[in-house]
C-alpha cells in the first residue's frame, strides 16, 4: 500500500505575484530542468538535475538506494537543513516502495518526494505571515484551509495538541518539518477516506483491518 499524499497545490497568491517562468524556478529553486540524464543514469531524461546531484552527493549512486543518514544529507544539500529525525523516518516510511521491506528511498521515490517538499515549502512561507519561520494555530488553519480541508475546530485542537512541547507541556509552533508532518498525515488521510467515500458524503463503510491500515502509519511514533 502507498502512503505518500499527492503533491499540494502551489497558493493562489504565487500565481498573481509571479509569471510562468518564476513559478517554475520558485519549484526548482536551484535551477531550471534539463534533459541530461545524471551520471548515475538512473533517473529518467526529464528529472531536474539537481535531484540528481543530491542524490549522488548523499551516495545513493553506489547503492541506488538512500537510506536515513543519506536521505539526510541528500536534502540538506538540496536546502532542507534542520529536518528532525523523526521527520526524516516519516517521509522514509511514507514514500519508499510498497515493495520495498527496507527504510530506504530509490531515485524515483526520491524524485516524488524532492518535487513534493517544493511545494509544501511554497504553502509553508506562504501562510507563515508573520515570516518568523514557525507557524502558529491560526496560520496552520489557514494553510488547511487552502488544501480544501476545514477541519472542525476539536480536530485542529487534537493537531496541535499533538505537538506539545515534552519539556514544558506547552504547545509550539510548528517549523517547517512539523508543518510537513502535520500537513502530510491529514492530506493522506483524507485521500484514504475519499477512496472509501466515492460520493463525498462524509460518511464511509470500512473493515476493521482496513481502517487500521489505514491509520496506524500515520500515529506510529518515528522517534
Amino acid at each position: 500500500m502507498a502512503y505518500a499524499p499527492s503533491a499540494p497545490e502551489l497558493p493562489e497568491s504565487f500565481g498573481q505575484q509571479l509569471d510562468e517562468e518564476a513559478r517554475y524556478t520558485y519549484a526548482y529553486p536551484y535551477g531550471q530542468p534539463t534533459n541530461q540524464l545524471g551520471s548515475s543514469g538512473m533517473f529518467s531524461p526529464e528529472t531536474h538535475p539537481d535531484i540528481v546531484r543530491s542524490f549522488e552527493s548523499a551516495g545513493g549512486n553506489r547503492s541506488g538506494f538512500l537510506d536515513e543518514s543519506e536521505l539526510r544529507h541528500a536534502l540538506s544539500f538540496s536546502g532542507y537543513e534542520g529536518i528532525s529525525n523523526r521527520t526524516i523516518r516519516f517521509l522514509l516510511f511514507i514514500y519508499k516502495s510498497p515493495a520495498e521491506s527496507l527504510l530506504r528511498l530509490g531515485p524515483k521515490e526520491y524524485a516524488e518526494l524532492w518535487n513534493c517538499l517544493a511545494q509544501w515549502r511554497a504553502m509553508f512561507d506562504r501562510y507563515d505571515s508573520d515570516r518568523s519561520g514557525k507557524m502558529n494555530a491560526l496560520e496552520l488553519r489557514d494553510a488547511f484551509y487552502h488544501l480544501g480541508y476545514m477541519l472542525p475546530s476539536s480536530v485542529l485542537q487534537l493537531i496541535i495538541l499533538s505537538q506539545l512541547d515534552d519539556g514544558t507541556g506547552n504547545t509550539v509552533d510548528l517549523c517547517f518539518d512539523r508543518f510537513l508532518e502535520c500537513g502530510m498525515i491529514v492530506k493522506s488521510l483524507t485521500e484514504k477516506f475519499k477512496e472509501k467515500d466515492p460520493g463525498y458524503t462524509g460518511y464511509a463503510t470500512l473493515s476493521y483491518d482496513a481502517f487500521m491500515s489505514m491509520v496506524i502509519p500515520f500515529i506510529a511514533s518515528y522517534d
